[in-house]
């Protein structure tokens, strides 16, 4: 590598690590970066990719539980079938390219972004610890979006962002917390599936986890101590969304030309 590309993947992962920490789909710029700048194979990006996102998590799911905002005893029932769902994932993963799902990852960006700007205040709530989990809605949803989790990543923390808090009634900032701690578990059998089969690239996935811990330490920092941290995280996943159908959708090509 270049000493310039070092710079460029520090700086992407600590992009991605702020961006995995409050919204999501950090993944877009890592895995850009892994195979576009440094021509990377798309399993084998895959496979860096989850080192970078290992060291996020841990570090997220560090300051968010130091500062109160990693409620474990609430998100059991969100987390289990998460990562059992992942671990599925991980093992379609590298038998599967996953250059298929992006023609539905365009179609559910655009759905989300529906969601998401309607009636905008549902974001913006408190968590409601009265709710109870409906395990017959809960289980299938949560399996599925572990299963997408451990097949790609990319937009994942998203999709569980909006589970957690249009159907669980977590805060956003809360389901954040939850969000990175799943992340955390499954990824731990993710990286092992991965470099069981090879596709892993540690020295570069090393480097893209320095700037993920350092973003991730800024990020759940500031959302746990600044008052409007949850204004500040939806209008981020209301960008992140934006940002992703444009570029999945081509659209930047178009007025670029």
């Amino acid at each position: 590598m270049e000493p310039y590309l070092y710079v460029i993947v520090v700086l992407g992962g600590l992009a991605a690590g702020f961006i995995n920490t409050l919204a999501g789909n950090g993944s877009a710029i890592t895995l850009t970066i892994l195979t576009e700048l440094l021509g990377l194979p798309g399993n084998l990006a895959n496979g860096t990719n989850r080192v970078g996102v290992m060291g996020n998590s841990i570090m997220a799911s560090f300051v968010f539980y130091k500062n109160g905002k990693l409620k474990l005893d609430r998100g059991l029932p969100y987390i289990i079938p998460t990562v059992i769902g992942a671990i599925v994932g991980v093992f379609a993963a590298v038998m599967v390219s996953n250059e298929q799902f992006e023609i539905v990852f365009r179609f559910l960006l655009v759905m989300m972004l529906v969601v998401i700007l309607v009636r905008p205040k549902r974001w913006l709530r408190e968590t409601d610890t009265t709710m109870k989990p409906n395990l017959w809605l809960t289980i299938p949803l949560f399996l599925a979006l572990g299963f997408y989790g451990g097949f790609i990543q990319m937009g994942m923390g998203i999709f569980f962002l909006a589970a957690m808090v249009l159907g669980a009634r977590f805060s956003i900032i809360e389901s954040n917390g939850v969000k990175v701690f799943v992340v955390m578990l499954y990824t731990i059998v993710v990286l092992a599936i991965f470099q069981w089969k090879g596709l892993i690239d540690w020295k570069i996935g090393m480097i893209l986890a320095v700037g993920q811990v350092i973003g991730a330490w800024l990020a759940a920092t500031f959302a746990s101590k600044y008052p409007k941290a949850d204004l500040f995280a939806y209008i981020l996943v209301v960008i992140v969304v934006l940002f992703g159908i444009v570029k999945m959708f081509g659209l930047h090509l178009y007025f670029m030309s």
